[in-house]
């Protein structure tokens, strides 16, 4: 079996493990002037800070406090995710998160196939829609929006749907996703006015990623 492929299936087992209830790590995270810093696996993911209302005004020194995070880091991955003060992983409507690998072999062209083919199995196949604002640059692969109008009937998705921006970094140590997920109630894939989030909040987050989003190594 070829690396490629290795790093491949490995990727996919590891998106799918390590549910939000499992044990959580300490999150080696903080708020560095506008952005987030998430400090895993050798490496700095720094991310821009989440965009919801209710932490207008927050300042540095308080904003993990008016959110809920979970961190773990385990056999190569961390995972980072944060939801809104209230919500978590059984009930949420806004997620906004990172994953991390060690592995510095791996396309970001193959990074995001996984990534698609893994949240693409939880939703009906005639749902399913991704769009892209720019074209692939080599290994240097702008963000990624993916809709899925409906969750298959499984228990706590029926009647649900979402949308996601993920965005896809790279360093000499490892390769990273970021991503913002809006759920709500089942929408018409290729009616961008009954999805969970505006296009406007979906085309500022893309550029956001894009500019602000990075992974460096620690030496």
């Amino acid at each position: 079996m070829s690396k490629t492929r290795s790093a491949i299936i490995f990727l996919a087992g590891a998106m799918l493990a390590l549910p939000a209830t499992a044990q959580q790590d300490a999150a080696p995270l903080v708020v560095d002037g506008e952005q987030l810093v998430l400090s895993a696996l050798g490496q700095d993911l720094a991310l821009p800070l989440p965009n919801w209302g209710e932490l207008d005004g927050a300042t540095p020194a308080n904003l993990l406090d008016l959110v809920s995070v979970y961190f773990r880091e385990d056999a190569g991955q961390a995972r980072l995710e944060i939801y809104p003060r209230g919500e978590g992983e059984a009930l949420w409507t806004r997620l906004y998160g990172a994953r991390l690998f060690d592995q510095p072999g791996l396309a970001l062209t193959n990074l995001r196939s996984v990534i698609v083919d893994v949240y693409a199995r939880a939703c009906r196949p005639d749902s399913v829609a991704l769009f892209q604002l720019e074209a692939d640059n080599g290994d240097a692969i702008p963000p990624l929006g993916f809709v899925c109008g409906a969750y298959r009937d499984l228990p706590g998705y029926a009647g649900q749907g979402e949308v996601m921006v993920m965005g896809f970094s790279k360093s000499d140590k490892g390769v990273a996703i970021v991503y913002e997920e809006w759920r709500g109630k089942a929408f018409d894939p290729a009616d961008s006015d009954t999805w969970p989030v505006s296009t406007e909040q979906i085309e500022a987050r893309i550029a956001q990623f894009k500019a602000e989003a990075s992974l460096t190594p620690v030496d």
